[in-house]
C-alpha cells in the first residue's frame, strides 16, 4: 500500500475499534508510530538498512512478532499483541479484522508522558530509590535471559573487535566536523589497546555465562517510571546489536546518566547492580564498554543530522549531541579535554573567517561568527549583503554590542555543554577580548586569540574581489576598511590567554601548517 495513503487512513479515529478521540502520529526513521487515546500502534516502515531489513511484509511481520515477544520480557503489561491492518468491506483501511492484510503493527498500552525518565530527570525527580528499582528489575532479567550457543558467538573477542572497527570506519567521515583527528585517534587506540589486554577477561565473560540475550538500546528514553518500572522498546531487528555482554548493556545506561550530567545516579546504577548480581568484574569492563556505548551514540547522531527532510536547527542539534557523546567517549578513554575557546580576530579581508572554518573542521567544533549572529539577530538572510555606512545600521554600536554578548552567550553554552568552540570576528576592542578570557576563566576552558593579519595589497585584492562576487556573509568592503582599522585597540595584557599572529598572505598550505603547528590540532 502507498505509504502516504496508509499515513491518510490510520490518522482517522474510524481506523481503530476503539474509536479513539484524537490520533496523533509520529515517526522514526524505521517506524511510524500512531498514539490513539489510551494504546499506540507502531507500523514498520518499508526500508533496508543492511542491519535491518524491513524491505518485505513477511520481514515487518516477522519482526512485529519478534518485537512483542522480546518486549513482553520486561513489560508483559505493555505488549498486547500483533494487530494485521486490513480494508474491511465497506473499504476502509482499519486495523484487525479477516482478510489480506496490508500491513502489520505492534499493538501497545500507552504509557504515562509524565514518568518518562528523561522527563522525570529534568524535573529533578530521579532519585537513588528510582535507580534502585531500574536495578532490581534488571537483575532477574539478566539472569533469566538465554545465553549459550550462538548467543555466546557475539561475545567472543572477535565479533567486539568487529563491532569497534565497524563504529571507527563508519565515522571515519565525520572526523573534522563531530571530532578531531587527535580524539578520533586516541579512542580508537584505546579500544584496540584494551581488546588486546583484555582478551582473557572477554574470554572467560563468555565461558562463565554473561553473554545474554539483552535488551539493546537501554538507554532513559526507552524507560518511564511510575507505579512500575518500565524498559521498552529493545533492539528486535538484529540480534548483533543485542547478544552482549550484560556489562554492555548496563553500562550503556550509566553512560546515558552520565551524558545527562547525573554521574552520581550512574554510580549508583553499577554500586547497586554489582552488589545484587555479584557480578564483580563488571566495573573492570566499565569504562571500555561506556566508551563503546557513546561513541556508538555520537555516530547515530552523525547519521541523524544528515538525514534528509531534516530542519537545519534539527541537523545542528543533532550534530551537537554527537559532539558532546564524542568528547565523552574520548574521556572514557583516558582523555582529559581541557576544552578550548579559539578567538579568530581581525579585520576584515584578512580571512580569520576562512582559518576560522579550518580550525573548525580540524577540532570538529562549532564556529561561530559574527557575520551570521549579526544577520540572525536582526532576521534577516546571512547570505545578503548590506550597504550601509559603517557604524550605522546593522553596524551601531547597539547592534555590534547586542552581537558581542550573543557570541560571548553562544560560546558559554558550548563550554558549558562540554564542547570546544571557535569564535570568528573582528573583536577590535580590548574590553569584547577580556570578556572572553574572564568566560574561560570561569568555565576552566583554555582560550586562544589568534590575530589573523594580511599585507594591506592582499587585503584590498580580497575585498575587490569579494565585492565582484557579489554573494556573501560578510558585508566587509573596500571603502570602510580604513575605518574599521583606526577603531583596532592593541592588546594588553590578556592573561592567561595565548596570542597567537597569523600572516595569511602566503601560500594556504603554508598559512594552514603554521596554523595547526600553533593550535596544536
Amino acid at each position: 500500500m502507498d505509504p502516504e495513503e496508509l499515513m491518510a487512513a490510520l490518522t482517522k479515529s474510524e481506523a481503530y475499534h476503539h474509536r479513539p478521540s484524537r490520533v496523533e502520529w509520529l515517526q522514526t526513521h524505521i517506524s511510524w508510530i500512531f498514539l490513539a487515546d489510551d494504546l499506540v500502534y507502531k507500523v514498520k516502515k518499508p526500508v533496508d538498512f543492511g542491519f535491518l531489513d524491513f524491505s518485505t511484509l513477511a520481514n515487518r511481520k516477522h519482526f512485529c512478532e519478534e518485537e512483542v515477544r522480546l518486549n513482553r520480557r520486561l513489560c508483559p503489561d505493555i505488549y498486547l499483541g500483533v494487530e494485521p491492518i486490513i480494508r474491511d468491506q465497506t473499504g476502509r483501511v482499519v486495523f484487525g479484522g479477516d482478510g489480506p492484510p496490508l500491513e502489520f503493527a505492534v499493538k501497545m498500552r500507552r504509557l504515562p508522558e509524565e514518568g518518562m525518565m528523561l522527563r522525570r530527570l529534568a524535573r529533578n525527580e530521579v532519585d537513588e530509590k528510582e535507580i534502585d528499582r531500574i536495578a532490581g528489575l534488571l537483575v532477574p532479567f539478566y539472569r533469566c535471559a538465554e545465553t549459550g550457543g550462538r548467543v555466546n558467538h557475539f561475545g567472543r573477542p572477535e565479533l567486539i573487535e568487529h563491532n569497534i572497527h565497524e563504529n571507527f570506519d563508519q565515522t571515519a567521515d565525520y572526523v573534522g566536523l563531530a571530532l578531531s583527528r587527535g580524539r578520533y585517534d586516541s579512542i580508537r587506540e584505546y579500544c584496540a589497546g584494551f581488546l588486546k589486554d583484555r582478551t582473557g577477561l572477554l574470554s572467560r565473560r563468555v565461558d562463565t555465562g554473561f553473554i545474554r540475550d539483552c535488551h539493546g538500546d537501554l538507554h532513559m528514553a526507552n524507560i518511564c517510571l511510575g507505579e512500575r518500572v518500565w524498559i521498552f522498546d529493545c533492539i528486535e531487528f538484529n540480534e548483533r546489536f543485542r547478544f552482549s555482554d550484560v556489562a554492555s548493556d548496563i553500562s550503556f545506561l550509566a553512560m546515558d546518566l552520565d551524558f545527562y550530567r547525573r554521574a552520581d545516579l550512574s554510580d549508583r546504577l553499577i554500586e547497586v547492580y554489582v552488589r545484587m548480581s555479584g557480578d564483580r568484574e563488571l566495573t573492570d569492563l566499565l569504562d571500555f564498554y561506556k566508551c563503546y556505548r557513546s561513541y556508538v551514540r555520537g555516530k547515530i547522531h552523525c547519521f541523524t543530522a544528515h538525514e534528509t527532510g531534516l530542519s537545519a536547527l534539527e541537523k545542528s542539534a543533532a550534530l551537537k549531541k554527537a559532539r558532546c557523546h564524542f568528547t565523552l567517549a574520548y574521556q572514557y578513554a583516558g582523555g582529559q579535554p581541557r576544552l578550548r575557546i579559539l578567538v579568530f580576530m581581525g579585520l576584515m579581508g584578512t580571512g580569520k573567517s576562512y582559518w576560522a572554518g579550518q580550525a573548525g573542521r580540524c577540532l570538529g567544533a562549532e564556529v561561530v561568527g559574527t557575520d551570521r549572529v549579526r544577520k540572525q539577530l536582526a532576521g534577516q538572510d546571512p547570505e545578503t549583503r548590506h550597504y550601509v555606512a559603517f557604524g550605522q545600521g546593522l553596524y551601531s554600536p547597539e547592534m555590534s554590542g547586542r552581537v558581542y554578548q550573543e557570541m560571548l552567550d553562544r560560546a558559554e553554552e558550548q563550554v558549558r555543554a562540554g564542547l570546544d568552540v571557535v569564535l570568528d570576528g573582528a573583536y577590535l576592542k580590548e574590553a569584547e577580548r577580556r570578556r572572553i578570557v574572564s568566560l574561560a576563566v570561569r568555565c576552566g576552558a583554555e582560550v586562544t586569540f589568534v590575530h589573523v593579519r594580511a599585507a594591506e595589497r592582499v587585503v584590498r585584492a580580497r575585498l575587490a574581489n569579494r565585492e565582484a562576487r557579489g554573494h556573501s556573509v560578510s558585508d566587509g568592503r573596500l571603502e570602510i576598511s580604513d575605518q574599521q582599522a583606526r577603531l583596532f585597540e592593541a592588546f594588553g595584557d590578556l592573561s592567561p590567554a595565548k596570542v597567537i599572529r597569523l600572516d595569511t598572505g602566503g601560500p594556504e598550505d603554508e598559512v594552514g601548517r603554521t596554523l595547526r603547528q600553533a593550535l596544536k590540532i
